[in-house]
């Protein structure tokens, strides 16, 4: 079979400077910066290292070095999980199961008889001692399970090593790169259930699309642990014509054949969903208070950089003053290209968001920020494909800084003890950890910097919650919502932007105090989801930037439970 390297570990191939030039690279920026290392020195000599860390982090930018692991860390990680292994056997009954071991490639054969577990390995992948105990455990706790993948080491023993960590199953993740391998858990039954009717198996792909179909996304769980090993940099995976080939045939089986499939260069598959024969109507929301600097910029581009055909465009004016930035709204009502929505005040996010909602004609919403420019003209047309998915809520872009850098890569819960913009400082172009800076995936929320979102599902959970989060987190709170009412959020890197973040917002010390009711507030409402978001692996570092280093208590001793 014709095999590349597999577009979910370009992250790990990405040449690394020698560290002499790193060194003077920093010393360069220090140099340059003298109040932002001043400010970082401050935070560590009080000891506040996570307030260190992130000043660092956006100072210098980030990248994954910090999570190679030498044979040291690697004995320590390799003697927790063996540890893990006989503490979940150890004064209990034994798992049930029985476990046969066989290649992938083995899947269009007859399994084995006799086995309840098939555990299978891509080629050049080999099992950790004690994986397929912990697997056979993990089932056994975990009866609605039937199809489970892990985590692995990339690179050799006696060298740097990458820990793949993976997070828990995303369908559209899954098609999109194939992050799930290289070890798939497969129960002998639920095997035997999907061949008999459907015949025999292609390829891991096919075989975790059948499951779903056959079981539900609830059947696919994944197991936060290392279960294998692979010395080479390159994954072998297969080849993304194949992968797509299997990708039609599923859609095809459930009548999706409007679906296309785009195969990147980088080999990570696109998948583009039908649009209506009339396209929707989109109402851009954008909210301002004077800065006309910015304004300008961001109406151009909405105007100039936008090809979806049917828009319209509402700003949220906040008490402007500037004659300026009022003979610019004359300017665009009176050439049609914007209505004005007064919103007096207190500079109310949440409420202004909603008013300029409650009076827009579109079906579908997208709000973008005065301190946003589109880069792309297919941006909208990208986020209303997928927003208008009937399982789909919020969708959101990938957003870059000013200086090119990640600014937004989707919203992450926990970090910091509250949330996070995930890959926030790698470079614009870089692939992301496992490839999620290419593939639309799941998260858990997206910034309203730029969201999208049908206007019956935002009117059906009450708009933004001004009452709550008039200014922050309202964003993450819509996004929340929306999944307690069964709605998926999207991040998706094919649409990008740009994002001076806060470039308009001004703090004071009523904000400040406002800002803590609002993260008290956050709290009390999903305080349970910010334990662990299940688009994260636990493995990270939840004090520093996101992918960026290893959490230095991981993994812990103790059962552990499919997810």
């Amino acid at each position: 079979m014709n095999r590349r390297p597999d577009p979910a570990l370009a992250f790990a191939g990405v040449a690394r400077s020698p560290v002499w030039r790193r060194w003077a690279l920093a010393a360069g920026h220090l140099l340059r910066h003298r109040g932002e290392g001043m400010a970082i020195l401050r935070a560590r000599l009080a000891g506040k290292r996570v307030r260190a860390g992130q000043a660092a982090a956006a100072l210098f930018g980030l990248d994954h070095a910090g999570l190679l692991c030498g044979p040291a860390a690697q004995g320590r990680l390799l003697r927790a999980t063996t540890t893990t292994t006989t503490t979940t056997t150890a004064g209990a009954a034994r798992p049930r199961e029985t476990v046969a071991v066989l290649s992938v490639a083995d899947l269009g054969s007859d399994p084995p008889s006799g086995a309840d577990l098939l555990v299978l390995a891509a080629p050049g992948h080999a099992l950790l001692p004690g994986a397929t105990a912990l697997l056979a455990a993990a089932f056994a706790r975990s009866p609605a399970h039937q199809l489970a993948y892990g985590d692995a080491l990339l690179g050799p023993e006696t060298g740097p090593a990458m820990p793949l960590l993976r997070p828990a199953f995303d369908p559209d993740y899954a098609r999109a790169v194939p992050y799930l391998g290289p070890v798939l858990a497969v129960r002998a039954s639920a095997l035997a259930a999907i061949t008999e009717t459907e015949g025999p198996l292609t390829d891991a792909l096919d075989l975790t699309e059948r499951v779903a179909e056959r079981f539900g996304r609830g059947a696919i769980g994944h197991l936060p642990r290392l279960l294998s090993r692979s010395e080479a940099a390159a994954d072998g995976a297969q080849d993304p014509a194949a992968r797509a080939a299997t990708l039609r045939r599923a859609l095809d089986r459930r009548g999706d054949y409007a679906v296309a499939i785009r195969v990147e260069a980088d080999g990570v598959l696109t998948l583009a969903h039908p649009l209506p024969e009339v396209p929707p109507r989109v109402s851009l929301i954008v909210p301002t208070r004077d800065r006309v600097d910015l304004l300008r910029t961001c109406i151009a581009s909405l105007v100039a950089c936008t090809d979806w055909p049917e828009r319209e465009i509402l700003i949220c004016d906040n008490d402007s003053r500037v004659p300026e930035t009022l003979a610019y709204f004359r300017e665009l009502e009176a050439a049609g290209l914007a209505r004005i929505v007064p919103c007096p005040g207190p500079f109310d996010f949440a409420g202004m968001n909603n008013r300029a909602a409650a009076q827009a004609r579109g079906t579908v919403l997208a709000f973008v920020n005065n301190d946003v420019a589109a880069l792309h003209p297919d941006w909208l047309e990208r986020l209303v494909r997928e927003a208008l998915r009937p399982d789909v809520g919020a969708v959101g872009a990938k957003l870059l800084d000013g200086q090119g850098r990640i600014q937004h890569g989707g919203v992450l819960l926990g970090p910091g003890g509250l949330v996070t913009h995930a890959h926030r400082f790698f470079p614009g172009d870089a692939p992301g950890y496992l490839g999620g800076l290419r593939a639309t995936r799941a998260v858990a929320a997206v910034t309203a910097a730029c969201l999208v979102v049908e206007a019956r599902k935002f009117a059906a959970v009450g708009g933004f919650d001004a009452g709550a989060f008039a200014v922050d987190f309202n964003d993450v709170d819509l996004c929340l919502r929306l999944g307690a009412a069964g709605y998926r959020t999207l991040f998706v890197p094919g649409a990008v932007l740009r994002h001076d973040e806060a470039a308009s917002r001004r703090w004071t010390v009523a904000a400040r105090a406002r800002h803590g009711r609002e993260v008290a507030a956050f709290h009390e409402r999903w305080g349970p989801l910010l334990a662990q978001d299940p688009h994260y692996h636990p493995g990270f570092d939840p004090d520093l930037g996101t992918y960026a280093r290893l959490r230095p208590d991981w993994p812990e001793a103790g059962a552990v439970d499919l997810r």
